[in-house]
């Protein structure tokens, strides 16, 4: 005799189907098993690689840390050359060693601010300009000093208009940057120079609107005074 079948709760189908999904899933595995064990290796490699060079990068790191608190006071006292080149019979292997083998690190772009500072002040001024463009670091301040030190190439040059166009920019990367005014006073004398009497009014309106107790501001006023 014949009995009814029996009709599958919703429960039931669903259990039914994750035991299918599963073996089916079992069998591909079975199938392909060299393959994805292949790609579970080639994975575990890169993760590996991704996570050795975060390490050794962030050694190399503080390496440029320590190597450049070491010529800081010798830049400080004014020994420029000696801050780029580095002293015989001394820790400190210079600025240039510096930026050569840890460039790439935070602390390896900031030793290339002091280096195109000190270049700078050498009277080597390509020189000082090459280490400003290749700033790339993540610090606001020297960001601004980078975009300043490019600026005040270009302005040398005779190149008004892009050394006032950086000047400004460099105004604009942090509010609390003490030099702000500054760069904002050379953009606007820049933009003069240029003929764009325009955008150096507003240079020097915004000093004289934003930074009232600052030196800047008395030149800004005068320039104001100028061109009314």
């Amino acid at each position: 005799m014949l009995t009814k079948k029996k009709k599958l709760s919703k429960k039931e189908i669903k259990e039914d189907k994750l035991v299918s999904l599963y073996y089916k899933a079992y069998g591909y595995y079975d199938e392909n098993k060299s393959r994805i064990l292949y790609y579970a290796a080639g994975i575990v490699v890169v993760i590996a690689a991704i996570a050795f060079y975060l390490y050794r990068h962030n050694q190399q790191n503080i390496q440029a840390g320590i190597e450049l608190s070491r010529v800081i006071p010798v830049y400080d006292s004014g020994s420029f050359l000696e801050a780029i080149e580095g002293q015989a019979g001394t820790n400190n292997v210079g600025l240039r060693k510096i930026v050569e083998d840890f460039g790439s690190t935070e602390n390896g772009e900031t030793a290339k601010i002091y280096l195109a500072n000190s270049y700078n002040m050498l009277g080597k001024y390509d020189d000082a300009f090459k280490y400003y463009k290749d700033y790339s670091g993540s610090l606001d301040m020297y960001k601004a000093t980078a975009l300043g030190g490019q600026a005040d190439y270009y302005s040398s040059k005779g190149e008004y208009e892009k050394a006032a166009d950086l000047y400004s920019k460099a105004s604009r990367v942090s509010k609390n940057d003490m030099l702000n005014p500054d760069y904002l006073l050379q953009a606007g004398i820049n933009y003069l120079q240029a003929g764009k009497s325009s955008e150096a009014k507003e240079m020097f309106k915004t000093i004289a609107k934003d930074y009232t107790t600052t030196p800047a501001n008395r030149e800004a006023n005068k320039y104001l005074t100028e061109l009314e």
